[in-house]
């Protein structure tokens, strides 16, 4: 990794002579796919650069200051000065992270963690790690500044897109009409076989400057280093071993210490006077000591505002129990008995109200639920599944709730129906002097439930009984030596946990005065927690790190204030890995304030199990406890090592004191049985005891294993028969006894079966100067599952004014940072606007649904950099080619499997009977005049607007006279001779047609062409230049209109408009006749040509033959039983393929009427299609993809408005959809079903399957079965094998046959390696031997292989191998099915899976590209359309966006992630663009090309694009 430093930068590598930029590349794809190691790569890489060394090291210095501006160095820590409060420690302490409302103002610079990341981060830095920028439109997010965007370098700043008045914006949110583009300068006559990949691997017509190849080139720079665990270098192909599963490290750090033995804490005292239940204990002192102070409640301001005392509590909760026992229902209905369930629902500042409710349904034997604000959804199903129907509420709750207009309480979503209770004294009825309370020794029975929730989102009750409740006061009393009449400061929440236990149960015990210090006091005043402490001499407070934190914050404002009272400080999170230095901190400050050390007392508490363990008040002068420092790396592995070697990676955690009185502890594995663990092992702590909770409410199975654990020894067999709890809390037991925790269940990361906890991961991220980018320090960590593994997801909320650079450098170094000190990868880092995470109660993050809204896509981030290429590290090993196999053992592997080899045809042409006609005329001039002549007012063509009018007819004789004239033309004006080329420049219609037989009659070429868009010049002129310059022609037809566009000024912008070729306008023609018509001298002779951009860019064109068309001609008619008396209908564009035939060959051959429907015409009326169809009772329509989708999108939820308009399809037999692609079966299902309503038979919609080299191999015709489908493998396809699977089956793709074989036609598929064919339902090449094959391609380098290769071809070996085939460049299988074709015969199925050369070569599998597409369009509602290509082995996902802005990021995680499942592979980019940027040609195909041509050249002018790293 040395040689790293003298890295050149892409500007230097793109100044390399072109052959020296090819053998990188080539070294690259070695490196990446494995063939090579990284030593050897550098050695061949350092050769071929050493010539250029020296120019490299000038021009870099220049590149590195560019790149410095992109990503700022690493800084050494810019902490602040330690203060004079602080003192140096020894001990390894973890700087104070923590979750808060309040920012986190100084780092301690003292503190190990930190020192570690700044460490981490400075290794780092010595590795120049230049990540590429993500690129930001300026309008996406108002949230942050616009000098923070970097424009491109050589650009002009984009348009904003948020003004409706740019050009740009106005006429992007509409595609543009469907246009042919082929790539800028590139002329591809030749087609497949010619190897593409240099045009794949270099920015071939990209200028190098161009932002977007520096950036994939940075992109690549950084995705060189080999990654951790070192992929295998050889793939055994087995396509059900997906995953490749991580070897265990054989240095892994295993335990070695003997079985633990549970640990007992102190026996529980025996106390004379202690109350038989806690109800009792309120009794005595309300009745005995009615003046005592109980609980004070304090005011917005923190000053005291009310304070209960013991009588007053004991009245107040006597009237409500019998209140809620008598007076809510009738006698003899009571709406409330003994043991049914009751919510609490009281805000967090009404501890009195509170805790009045509380003890009253104690004292009425009803089990109160506290829970927090009303309307979460979770909590509605706790209420539900508890049975509950009453909420005891204060007055002033009541109105804050949300009502319905007639003044009722709203239902909230998911909770069951509530009665509401008040529960102010003014509403409470007096019980009778002789009404007691049933107070009984505590037993077994339900005291109340306290909720949790789970890691999941979802929340459970934890029911605690009436005998742990006591037991539990008693324990803490005993451990916290707590006496009469001591003041307790109470800061956490009084409805659970600690707060509950220590502020409501325990004061109660002990006669003890309670002062609660709500959150939102907390809020406004950081020290009111010191401040009580100090003005009531209180001995105990109950906090957490956050509240130390505060406090430090804010100490500044009070000097004299003092802690010496302060007998111990409960710290109730010292589970925490930032608790310590949070304690150590706080006593640093507040030690000349009076505080004690052998104060702080850390605890760990669980819902399940109550308090775990707690930290006994020292005495003066005793040593304070033991902390350890463990080993990052050991813990991960669940192993206990002090760390020694690098202390970057330690983690420091101090103790919680020891196991509770009374109590007994063991810890147990984490996953599987309840194995105890070894004495230095990390497991979780189970706890035994009468003071733990008894069950979740409801849930029999889980309690199970939660609240009846019986360890097992290491031979499997139980120890004992005490059942424990467990805490879920993650620890061991040190020396002496001490409990140390080490993290949460709930926190559990398990990352290729190492373990990470979150807590300890979001520590490091504060870590990272976030002063300057993360709000109020609030970051989230959790874990989701992609493709077999846990992948680590860390969300940051990003302060307002955090520019871009400081983002995306705070989010590179976290990267680092983990990386360093956890070893892991972080799979996606997302930084969110401040203030948009969900909140807990109390002001923490929601993790659970911060992890729903990131998997749903609704998190919306301002900033993401996803890792896929670092994390993801068990994708199945790169496929290497097997040595290819000789024919001779194909053959005879053939034959002994019994496989009949892969064919199919049509009926044979030669036995169907033909009329005079054909045989008559061997030319379709002829047979025009023929027509002329014996029906001459037969009308063969009807025109249609897009109001469904006639604009214009052609009878027989009409066309003939038409195109006389047109061919007197070409003689006189345009002085042509048979044989020349002739361009027909028309909109879709009849003087197309005219024109087309005009070059027949007088011996000229026609060439059809697509004419340019008006509107759009600059992208489509180019392509018709193109294809004039490619045909040679002599002359160019068209109308006037078109003609002055040609000559415009616009056109001369785009152009070099004064060379065309003689330009010619038909509008108005002299009445002249021809002396004579031309006709050619042998049906061979060229009759016209095809010109098509292919999908990938090619523009091609063939030769079409007399012979050929006449025959094409003859097999429609056959396979669609076209005679004069038929009527049918064709929205389709007539340029090329079988649109051609159909629009412009095929009526004056069969002489049945074409309807011709213009489809650009229907995106003023979407009706038109149907509605001609069903005007004119048309029983065959022919239409495109691209118009079923606009009838399928625009019309989905106009059913009802087509019926009212009396439409109706019932009259059609076929629907077929012309297309040159796989069938899109889910379009063709969803049409279906859209007018199934209004009579569109199921079996009408079929497609048909044309190439270049034949345009029509495959239509379903009028007679023959239906279309079959088949569930095909889609991992199998990958690997060129078809495994049919049933419906439903993971990884299925459903193809459909692509209509019947045309008679005349046969097809076999063939190896396209080894040429050879194969057997059935094998995947291969599909060949075709027709008449009505073209007879070679038409290109500027007529190439002879090329030419052999593809029209006239042979089999390497078999029984077809004298036959001549075409090659047409689609993969496919042939599947004999259990139908019965016309001939009698079994019908062989023809299944087209897609293009050769649209295929993606990744990781040694072939991709389809829509595969990928269909996945990732089906991940978010605002995704409007998707294309795949790659460029330098990356794979990039263009996504148009068609919601709001703000969703672009959103996509980013969601395509990566669906792309990893469903296809095992990592997108390099993700592109998120306006709708209508993905260019569409005219039959409704994405041009992949094409967009990966525009989007290198930086002209897409993208909303967001990511490259993951």
């Amino acid at each position: 990794m040395a040689e790293r430093g003298l890295e050149p930068s892409p500007a230097v590598v793109a100044a390399l002579p072109p052959e020296v930029r090819a053998q990188l590349a080539e070294l690259e794809l070695e490196l990446s796919e494995g063939d090579i190691t990284q030593k050897g790569y550098e050695k061949k890489r350092s050769k071929l650069l050493s010539p250029y060394s020296l120019q490299t090291q000038e021009t870099d210095s220049a590149v590195q200051k560019e790149l410095r501006n992109q990503t700022p160095a690493p800084s050494a820590a810019q902490t602040s000065a330690p203060s004079k409060y602080h003192r140096t420690r020894s001990g390894g302490a973890r700087d104070e992270r923590y979750r808060s409302e309040f920012s986190l103002v100084r780092i301690y610079s003292e503190d190990i963690h930190t020192e570690a990341v700044q460490a981490a981060l400075a290794k780092h830095k010595e590795q120049k790690m230049a990540l590429p920028m993500p690129t930001k439109r300026r309008s996406t997010f108002v949230q942050s500044p616009a000098d923070a965007c970097t424009p491109p370098e050589n650009f002009s700043a984009p348009p904003d897109v948020t003004t409706t008045t740019s050009s740009s914006s106005s006429s992007s949110s509409i595609r543009p009409a469907n246009i042919d583009l082929p790539p800028s300068g590139i002329v591809k006559g030749m087609h497949k076989g010619s190897n593409r990949s240099s045009l794949m691997d270099t920015a071939d017509g990209v200028p190098v400057s161009s932002r977007v190849s520096t950036k994939i080139q940075q992109l690549l720079n950084t995705l060189k280093r080999p990654k951790r665990p070192p992929l295998k270098e050889f793939f055994v192909d087995d396509s059900e071993e997906i995953v490749e599963v991580p070897q265990p490290d054989p240095n892994q750090p295993k335990p070695e210490g003997r079985q633990m033995t549970p640990v007992k804490g102190e026996p529980l005292g025996v106390i004379c006077n202690w109350p038989p239940a806690l109800e009792s204990a309120l009794q005595r002192w309300g009745t005995t000591q009615a003046k005592c102070s109980c609980l004070t409640a304090l005011d917005m301001t923190g000053k005291p505002v009310y304070t209960l005392t013991y009588g007053k509590l004991w009245s107040r909760s006597l009237k409500l129990a019998y209140t809620l026992l008598n007076k809510l229902g009738t006698k003899n209905e009571p709406v409330l008995k003994p043991g049914d369930r009751v919510a609490l629902v009281y805000p967090n500042n009404d501890p009195v109200m509170f805790m009045v409710a509380f003890y009253g349904c104690l004292l009425a034997e009803v089990i109160p639920v506290p829970i927090e604000d009303a309307g979460g959804q979770q909590i509605g199903f706790l209420l539900g599944s508890c049975g509950i129907a009453l909420a005891l509420t204060s007055e002033v709750c009541l109105k804050g709730l949300p009502k319905t207009q007639n003044g009722e309480i709203v239902q909230f979503k998911g909770w069951p129906r509530l009665k509401w209770v008040v529960t102010d004294s003014k509403y409470l009825s007096k019980p009778p002097k002789d009404w007691q309370p049933h107070i009984s020794p505590a037993g077994t029975e339900p005291a109340y439930i306290e909720y949790k929730t789970s890691k999941e989102g979802s929340v459970m009750g934890v029911t605690v009984s009436r005998l742990a409740m006591l037991s539990h006061c008693q324990a803490l009393s005993q451990a916290c030596n707590y006496s009469e009449g001591e003041t307790i400061v109470n800061v956490l929440d009084f409805k659970k946990d600690a707060g509950l236990w220590h502020g409501m149960f325990a004061n109660v015990m002990n006669k003890m005065h309670t002062i609660s210090v709500p959150y939102s006091v907390m809020k406004t005043c950081p020290l009111s927690w010191v401040q009580r402490v100090h003005a009531h001499k209180a001995k105990v407070a109950l906090v957490k790190c956050r509240d130390l934190h505060w406090a430090m914050m804010a100490h500044r404002d009070q000097r004299d204030v003092s802690l010496s009272s302060l007998r111990m400080l409960i710290v109730t999170d010292g589970a925490n890995p930032w608790s310590v230095s949070s304690c150590d901190a706080f006593l640093s400050l507040f030690q000349s304030h009076g505080l004690k050390p052998e104060a702080i007392c850390p605890c760990a508490t669980s819902a399940e199990a109550m308090t775990v363990a707690i930290r006994r008040p020292g005495v003066p002068g005793a040593p304070l406890p033991g902390r350890a420092i463990l080993s990052m790396n050991g813990l991960s592995y669940g192993v206990i090592r002090v760390n020694t070697e690098d202390k970057n990676s330690a983690l420091t955690v101090q103790d919680v004191g020891h196991v509770m009185p009374g109590g007994m502890m063991c810890i147990v594995k984490p996953d599987g049985p309840p194995q105890l663990c070894k004495t230095d092992e990390i497991g979780e702590i189970c706890v035994s005891s009468k003071t733990g909770g008894m069950m979740y409410f409801g849930l029999a199975g889980v309690t199970k294993n939660t609240f009846e654990v019986i360890p097992l020894n290491s031979a499997g067999s139980p120890v004992g028969d005490v059942p424990f709890i467990r805490s879920g809390l993650l620890g061991f037991v040190g020396p002496g006894s001490l409990v140390f925790v080490v993290g949460k269940m709930d926190g559990l990361l398990m990352v290729s079966g190492r373990r990470h906890n979150a807590d300890d991961i979001v520590a490091t991220g504060l870590a990272v100067e976030s002063i300057k980018t993360v709000y109020r320090g609030r970051i989230a960590v959790f874990s989701v599952s992609v493709f077999y593994d846990e992948r680590i997801v860390v969300v940051a909320e990003q302060r307002p004014d955090a520019s871009e650079e400081d983002s995306f450098q705070w989010m590179s170094r976290v990267l680092q940072a983990i990386d360093s000190i956890h070893q892991v990868g972080v799979y996606c880092l997302a930084l969110v606007p401040a203030n948009t995470l969900p909140k807990t109660p109390l002001g923490g993050i929601h993790i659970s649904q911060t992890k729903q809204l990131f998997l749903e896509g609704s998190l919306h981030p301002c900033n993401i950099l996803m890792c896929p290429h670092t994390c993801v590290t068990n994708l199945p090993k790169p496929r290497q080619k097997q040595p290819g196999v000789g024919p001779a053992s194909v053959m005879v592997g053939n034959l002994v499997a019994g496989k009949r080899i892969a064919q199919a045809a049509g009926r044979d042409l030669g036995q169907i009977e033909e009329n005079d006609l054909v045989r008559k005329h061997q030319f379709l001039a002829e047979i025009l005049q023929w027509r002329a002549q014996a029906t001459p007012d037969h009308v063969l063509f009807m025109l249609l607007n897009a109001k469904g009018t006639t604009v214009c007819t052609a009878s027989c004789l009409q066309l003939h006279k038409r195109a006389e004239r047109i061919a007197s033309v070409l003689g006189d004006k345009g002085h042509l001779n048979a044989g020349d080329n002739v361009v027909l420049l028309y909109p879709p219609g009849i003087e197309l047609i005219a024109a087309f037989y005009g070059c027949l009659y007088a011996g000229c070429i026609p060439v059809t062409v697509r004419p340019p868009h008006a509107q759009n010049l600059t992208a489509t002129l180019p392509t018709v230049r193109m294809i004039v310059d490619v045909s040679k022609a002599a002359c160019i037809l068209t109308s006037q209109t078109l003609m002055r566009l040609l000559r415009s000024r616009e056109a001369a912008a785009a152009v070099d408009v004064k060379t065309w070729p003689t330009i010619i306008d038909t509008d108005d023609l002299p009445r002249k006749r021809l002396p004579q018509l031309y006709k050619p001298p042998t049906p061979e002779m060229l009759a016209y040509l095809d010109f098509s951009v292919s999908t990938t860019g090619m523009l091609t064109g063939v030769k079409m033959s007399h012979s050929a068309v006449n025959a094409l001609c003859r097999a429609i008619k056959l396979q669609c039983e076209l005679y004069s008396s038929r009527q049918i209908a064709i929205c389709l564009d007539p340029y090329c393929g079988l649109g051609f035939a159909l629009w412009c060959l095929c009526s004056v051959y069969s002489g049945h009427q074409s309807v011709l429907i213009p489809p650009m015409e229907l995106e003023n009326n979407l009706f038109l299609w149907l509605a001609t169809v069903n005007q004119y009772k048309i029983r065959d329509t022919f239409c495109s993809y691209s118009v079923m989708e606009l009838c399928t999108k625009g019309l989905g939820n106009q059913v009802e408005v087509l019926k009212t308009r009396g439409i109706n399809l019932s009259c059609v037999r076929t629907c077929v959809v012309v297309a040159e692609e796989r069938p899109r079966v889910a379009l063709q299902q969803s049409f279906s079903k859209l007018f199934k309503d209004i009579g569109l038979s199921p079996r009408a919609v079929s497609t048909t399957f044309g190439s270049r080299v034949n345009v029509a191999i495959c239509l379903q015709g009028t007679s023959g079965p239906d279309p079959t489908t088949v569930y095909v493998d889609l991992k199998s396809l990958r690997h060129d094998r078809v495994r049919l699977v049933e419906r439903g089956a993971p990884q299925s793709l459903l193809l459909s046959e692509s209509g019947k074989i045309l008679p005349g036609v046969k097809v076999v598929i063939v190896n396209p390696e080894t040429k050879g064919p194969v057997g059935d339902s094998h995947l291969g090449e599909i060949w075709v031997n027709s008449p009505h094959t073209a007879s070679g391609y038409y290109t500027i380098y007529d190439s002879e292989t090329l030419q052999a290769d593809h029209f006239n071809t042979r089999l390497s070996f078999g029984d077809a191998a004298q036959t001549l085939w075409a090659r047409t460049g689609y993969l496919g299988f042939v599947r004999r099915t259990e139908l019965t074709a016309a001939t009698g015969e079994r019908h062989d199925a023809l299944y087209v899976v897609g293009a050769l050369d649209e295929t993606l070569e990744l990781r040694g599998l072939r991709y389809h590209p829509i595969d990928i597409e269909t996945s990732v369009s089906r991940i978010h509602r605002s995704i409007a359309e998707c294309a795949v290509f790659t460029w330098t082995n990356l794979l990039v996902v263009v996504v148009e966006l068609c919601g709001s802005e703000q969703e672009a990021l959103d996509l980013v995680p969601l395509v990566t992630n669906v792309v990893l499942e469903e296809h095992y592979l990592i997108v390099g980019v993700v592109v998120v663009v306006d709708p209508g940027v993905i260019p569409i040609n005219s039959r409704g195909e994405k041009q992949r090309m094409h967009l990966r041509d525009s989007f290198l050249a930086d002209q897409l002018d993208p909303i967001y694009v990511a490259y993951n790293m």
